[in-house]
């Protein structure tokens, strides 16, 4: 028989019932599963296996990244004599829709330029906490052409390692960092109208949030300094606006406030601008956080430059 046509790489570390239940979305998909763990010790290898996973355990003496992961997944199905034509990229707290391997590929197949297509990655427990809310928001982008992708996401197998696959040493924004290897090759990146998968972000306390932006700060520095020339310029809006509306605006506000009362106004640049995003139509929650968020994505820019200059390398910035 041949090998089929889709393989599935899954992700994870300590996922628990997270990842039985990703598993248990792939039952009755003609694919290829293949299982990376990033030093689980709650058993989730063993129960990859019993779902018919093959399962790589990465070697502890590296530092585990996303993309080192999601890597290793696919250099075992580079190995195999017959490798697939595309390969799904799904984390380990995520379900698979049941339609949706079927719509990517035949996306793919109908679209030869494509290398990378994904759908609507949903919040399992929007109602939880507001972050989750927000996280499930954040996730419903334009459909059609867009410049990247996020972890879960159909690719086109032979795009993927003509261009060398994920950055190994990235600890966040992997994936779009590899959108602009892949469209600076050539290829485009798609989001269709169809359900992908349900994600469960746990995520319930503030601590977490700021975590999730400090990440995201990172993510946009390490980007702008690898890609941020032009034309491309990937991730320097992002890292000019959390600076500039975290600390920036801060230490204005308060150098002016010392020079004269009337330079006070400065601190009503935050509220403004919460108000500027109601109008155009984000929700009274939502709004604010996004304004407050500058701070920790700002935190999460300055820990890589200060890492960079110090010759080091930051670790894993979690939030779960």
């Amino acid at each position: 028989m041949s090998a089929p046509a889709i393989a599935v790489v899954i992700i994870g570390r300590n996922e628990g019932q997270r990842l039985i239940a990703c598993l248990a979305s792939l039952a009755g998909q003609n694919a290829q599963i293949v299982y990376v763990d990033s030093g689980s010790d709650d058993g989730s290898q063993e129960a990859a296996r019993k779902a018919g996973a093959h399962v790589i355990d990465l070697d502890t003496t590296t530092a585990f990244t996303a993309a080192r992961a999601r890597n290793a997944g696919a250099e075992y199905l580079a190995a195999q004599e017959q490798p697939p034509e595309f390969v799904q990229f799904v984390d380990g707290d995520c379900a698979l829709d049941p339609n949706w391997l079927a719509q990517a590929q035949a996306f793919l197949s109908e679209t030869p330029k494509a290398a990378v297509v994904f759908g609507r990655r949903r919040e399992r427990f929007p109602e939880a906490s507001i972050y989750n809310q927000m996280i499930d928001r954040e996730w419903d982008v334009p459909v059609g052409q867009v410049s990247s992708c996020g972890g879960d996401a159909l690719m086109r197998f032979s795009a993927f390692r003509a261009v060398g696959g994920y950055r190994p040493d990235l600890i966040a924004g992997e994936e779009p960092e590899l959108c602009v290897r892949l469209r600076a090759a050539g290829w485009t990146i798609w989001r269709i109208a169809a359900e992908m998968t349900l994600h469960d972000a746990a995520l319930t306390r503030f601590s977490q949030w700021w975590q999730r932006n400090r990440r995201a700060g990172h993510a946009y520095a390490e980007g702008a300094a690898i890609h941020g020339a032009p034309p491309e310029r990937h991730g320097v809006r992002e890292t000019r606006s959390a600076l500039v509306w975290g600390p920036g605006l801060l230490l204005a506000a308060i150098f002016g406030a010392a020079l004269s009362p009337w330079l006070s106004v400065v601190f009503l640049a935050w509220p403004v601008q919460v108000l500027r995003l109601l109008k155009r139509g984000e929700g009274w929650p939502r709004a604010a956080f996004l304004v407050l968020g500058k701070f920790p994505e700002a935190q999460g820019v300055l820990d890589f430059w200060w890492n960079r200059l110090k010759g080091q390398r930051r670790g894993l910035i979690e939030y779960k």
